[in-house]
């Protein structure tokens, strides 16, 4: 059976990644994002450890069930005050590397969920991602 990818209808999904960005709807990014199925944000903040609880503060108005926050190249848990901060969202938080974030969060996205993506870049840890990753979208048989 032959796959192919179908767009998610309007819906902003992840399409690549690789050092230092990623893509949604094949727009290249190349700063931190906040993406929702409806619009991507780009996300003035630095590095895992210069995150404030401030950072965050926004995300509760966009009103989503899950939080998906994409730490970099590896899964690092937020101390407890920015874990707070995104709870006070309302939402189910999830932390996990960046990588798995954006995969995540297509899914969600694909299945109608109200999820948010905060995503921070950073070096992919092997030289093999040097070259874009397109990532599995919704996908339908022929």
């Amino acid at each position: 059976m032959k796959l192919h990818l179908t767009p998610g209808d309007g819906l902003q999904l992840f399409s690549g990644y690789g050092t230092d960005y990623v893509a949604v709807n094949n727009v290249r990014y190349e700063k931190c994002v906040v993406v929702t199925p409806q619009a991507v944000m780009e996300w003035t903040v630095g590095d895992f450890e210069s995150l404030t609880a401030a950072d965050f503060g926004f995300i509760a108005d966009l009103k989503p069930e899950i939080v998906i926050f994409g730490t970099g190249t590896a899964q690092r848990f937020p101390h407890p005050v920015l874990a707070r901060a995104l709870a006070d969202s309302g939402a189910g938080v999830e932390v996990m590397d960046s990588k798995a974030a954006c995969r995540t969060y297509n899914i969600l996205a694909s299945e109608g969920r109200k999820v948010v993506a905060a995503v921070l870049l950073g070096n992919w840890p092997s030289a093999s991602a040097r070259t874009a990753i397109n990532l599995p979208g919704p996908v339908t048989p022929s």
